[in-house]
């Protein structure tokens, strides 16, 4: 939900230049072995790798758009086991990139990617993590922020601007409730 935010309502109204970066589950949560969990983030953590091959060959502006299918299949199709050649076939991306789901080849560029992010927030964070420059032109990033549905066009860019604001203010470390409800997708991208 927090993509589509940024996407959808911050992006076109703050220009914003966006570098999708990964967040491996499976390496960050290590859970246990033959769960249920284990096997949804060893998939997920596959399609990371897939969209390092796809950066490396065709650059960020196509991992948006894999991000943006991969993201749709799951949360809204709920289709947690889809054929990943024919998913980037179907968005005009060379469907070879699907082996390196199952591959070491690109393991170690979804794990520094991840490592950097984390070394901006600490490691007791999850995803999303939302990095800027702050006003000095330093590197900061916060976790979340955790939505359940996009806010309005208005209220999005309120909060946009208050993250920012928190993002950039020394000494600031969190701000957090109970979530009492889940994500609402809304329609397919």
């Amino acid at each position: 939900m927090t993509a589509r935010w940024v996407v959808e309502e911050v992006r076109p109204n703050r220009n914003l230049n966006i570098t999708w970066q990964p967040i491996s589950l499976l390496v960050k949560n290590e859970p246990p072995a033959g769960s249920d969990y284990e096997a949804a983030a060893a998939f997920t953590h596959g399609l990371l790798r897939v969209m390092e091959s796809v950066r490396k060959a065709d650059g960020d502006d196509a991992v948006e758009k894999v991000y943006w299918d991969f993201a749709s299949r799951i949360h809204h199709d709920k289709d947690r086991d889809f054929d990943i050649a024919a998913a980037l076939i179907n968005i005009g991306v060379d469907g070879s990139h699907a082996v390196a789901a199952v591959e070491e080849t690109f393991e170690d560029e979804v794990r520094t990617r991840m490592a950097a992010g984390l070394a901006l927030t600490g490691d007791d964070v999850g995803t999303p993590i939302i990095a800027l420059d702050d006003d000095n032109g330093e590197r900061v990033a916060l976790f979340g922020p955790v939505i359940t549905k996009v806010p309005s066009a208005e209220q999005s860019l309120k909060l946009w601007d208050g993250f920012v604001a928190c993002a950039q203010t020394p000494g600031f470390w969190e701000v957090k409730r109970t979530r009492t409800q889940g994500p609402e997708f809304g329609e397919r991208p």
